[in-house]
């Protein structure tokens, strides 16, 4: 975590440097509102500790500048005068919180870490151009998957996500939000499979101080994160079964208990999950809640897989085009219709995310202003393989194929299928898939 100290008091700089220094966070200092604010037009900062009153611009005006055209960084004031309508003025102006010199500095400490949490779950729920757009399809059953969320987005109720991984599962949990009566509320999401059982417990239901052993503060879980809007709970079939049982009981409760609380807290929180698995399976092998599974799919969105949408393929590639010429600078402006054609011939295991993938290589890559085969590595197209019966051999196939690919790299296989590391290793298990053959090339 980046901190910048702006305080017109050498000591008090060096001190809160220092604090921040035990806590491996990486601490800058300005003197001043002007060396402030150059800094803050040049680096990226989590969080701001900012003195209100020094000579020349001060703490009031540089949360002004700010505020109009500055960065948006959490902001914690200080100042040694207690002025309420100091307090009330940097509230407004965006300020999150508010101290009183002399602080104690594990307060101190506590209210940066929470000011800088806060902030990373802010990036992770703003809704960016990739989030808030849906994708354009003229594939049946892509419409009508839209059109059922546009239905059910005006209610409260639960939605089930389901869908191979990258087939765009998040685009449709964002736009159930979006067309919602919480749109203005936050969208926050969590990936079940992504986060080590031991800490999912504390990121979704919050902390008090002293509930386990660094836990030097209170912190606010997802669910409270997400107050007046939707939580997107990714992944759901990872979670394990002792969480399940919490997490029925806050989804029939409305309320919550922090780990290490003694009081209950109110939830307001819409919520999405998603996932690529068969949860029914799941259930009839014990590995997932029945009565949870029922408390979830209350309506459910089934999102095809690219392969049966070829038609979409098109629209897709134009759309990835656009985002990525602007964001590598690239000179590609097009496709050609052989490209196009090749493309809608291949599979895609790993969806449209996959696509998305070999779009922005291809256009950093690229020699020309038009994308030809020649700049896409993929394999032979569906209709000179033989068909596969099952969803299993499916994906199983996709599995053994992206493990080729990068010569048996866990995570790089992972990172192309769309799912966690861990998650592959489960499904190399669960297939009993053979790998001696990349085990003696690697074993990452």
């Amino acid at each position: 975590m980046r901190v910048l100290i702006v305080d017109d008091e050498p000591n008090i700089r060096s001190s809160v440097a220092e604090l921040c220094g035990t806590e491996n966070m990486d601490a800058e200092t300005a003197s001043n509102g002007l060396a402030a604010q150059k800094l803050l037009t040049q680096e990226h900062f989590d969080v701001l500790v900012l003195d209100i009153r020094m000579p020349g611009m001060d703490g009031i005006e540089l949360l002004t500048w700010m505020k109009e055209e500055g960065p948006n960084v959490p902001t914690i004031m200080v100042s040694a005068y207690g002025d309420v309508q100091d307090a009330v003025g940097a509230m407004k102006l965006g300020a999150v919180d508010y101290l009183v010199k002399p602080f104690d500095p594990d307060e101190l400490l506590l209210r940066i870490r929470r000011a800088g949490d806060e902030q990373v779950i802010r990036r992770q729920v703003q809704v960016s151009a990739h989030g808030t757009e849906l994708w354009e399809s003229s594939n049946p059953l892509m419409q009508g998957v839209y059109k059922l969320a546009l239905r059910v987005a005006p209610t409260d109720s639960t939605v089930l996500v389901t869908g191979e991984t990258g087939t765009g599962k998040e685009v449709i949990a964002r736009y159930v939000h979006n067309q919602s009566k919480r749109a203005d509320g936050p969208f926050v999401p969590i990936n079940l499979g992504g986060i080590p059982d031991q800490l999912l417990e504390s990121e979704l239901f919050g902390y008090e101080r002293g509930a386990f052993t660094g836990a030097d503060g209170r912190k606010q879980g997802r669910f409270e994160l997400s107050a007046g809007g939707t939580l997107f709970l990714d992944e759901i079939g990872e979670m394990p079964l002792h969480l399940q049982v919490k997490l029925l009981r806050v989804i029939q409760d409305r309320k919550l208990q922090r780990l290490g609380g003694t009081g209950t807290i109110p939830i307001d929180a819409r919520i999405v999950a998603a996932t690529n698995r068969d949860l029914e399976a799941q259930v009839a092998d014990g590995a997932f809640r029945e009565d949870l599974y029922y408390r979830l799919n209350v309506i459910q969105l089934q999102v095809p897989p690219l392969r049966e949408r070829p038609e979409d393929i098109t629209s897709l590639v134009a759309h990835f085009i656009r985002r990525y010429r602007e964001k590598t600078g690239s000179a590609v402006s097009g496709i050609s219709p052989e490209t196009i054609a090749r493309l809608q011939n291949y599979r895609f295991p790993g969806n449209v995310r996959e696509l998305e993938n070999l779009i922005e290589r291809a256009m950093i890559l690229a020699d020309g202003t038009e994308l030809q085969p020649r700049d896409f590595p993929i394999g032979e197209p569906a209709g000179r393989r033989p068909r596969v019966g099952t969803l299993n051999d499916m994906e199983r196939e996709a599995i053994v194929e992206a493990l080729h690919r990068h010569e048996g790299h866990r995570q790089n296989a992972a990172d192309e299928l769309g799912i966690t590391r861990r998650t592959l290793l489960n499904k190399i298990n669960e297939y009993e898939l053979d790998t001696s053959l990349w085990e003696r090339r690697t074993t990452r």
